[in-house]
């Protein structure tokens, strides 16, 4: 069975989904940078293994991405999941594990990269909105894509509002892609371009559910 390692940094709601998910997979960890974050209780309370590599006790982000590195290896993990870990990474370490590490993104990426996403695809007035998961690479959440979802913006939407509908998305669609990756159906290949056994598109690009479903 693969082994996978989550990265958190707050609740680790996307964490939780990985854990209730038939995803052919065992969760070896969860590490997070921040020895708060909710996500720790909820993962050891499951009976998996917790770590915290604080990054504030570390002089530059080479060093911390070298410890966490370090922990991660520790595991022997075949995917490393990254849900809601709120580092940049270097590209040193994002090498180490290329094609075989995961990021969900709450926009329809290339849009609203980087924070705040909800807020602003209501004030620039996009009809559309939505979250991705995607393969890791140096470039801040511009890596190759697996799967997207998509929910429209509503009259009256507040952010909390839109958040809670792609929220249930990622929840969905996280688990998928970490199961396909499993399966061995989902690779990355060495022109970043995902490549799939199954459910392939002429672009490599999946939008679930279809627009207007």
């Amino acid at each position: 069975m693969k082994r996978i390692v989550i990265l958190i940094s707050g609740r680790g709601s996307n964490m939780e989904a990985l854990l209730n998910a038939d995803m052919g997979a065992s969760v070896a960890a969860v590490i997070s940078n921040n020895p708060a974050a909710a996500g720790l209780a909820t993962a050891r309370q499951r009976g998996v293994a917790a770590a915290i590599i604080d990054h504030r006790t570390f002089g530059d982000r080479p060093a911390f991405d070298a410890a966490l590195a370090a922990e991660i290896d520790r595991h022997e993990p075949d995917l490393v999941v990254l849900a809601g870990f709120m580092r940049i990474l270097t590209e040193t370490f994002v090498r180490r594990y290329r094609g075989r590490m995961l990021n969900i993104h709450p926009s329809l990426l290339p849009a609203f990269p980087g924070l705040d996403t909800h807020r602003r695809a209501l004030a620039s007035g996009a009809r559309i909105h939505g979250c991705t998961v995607h393969f890791v690479t140096a470039a801040l959440d511009h890596g190759p894509i697996v799967i997207q979802a998509a929910v429209p913006v509503l009259p009256g939407d507040t952010e909390a509002r839109l958040a809670a509908r792609v929220l249930v998305e990622e929840h969905r669609i996280y688990p998928q892609a970490v199961r396909w990756y499993c399966e061995g159906r989902l690779t990355l290949g060495a022109d970043d371009i995902v490549r799939f056994d199954a459910a392939r598109t002429a672009d490599g690009v999946l939008i679930s559910p279809p627009l207007g479903a």
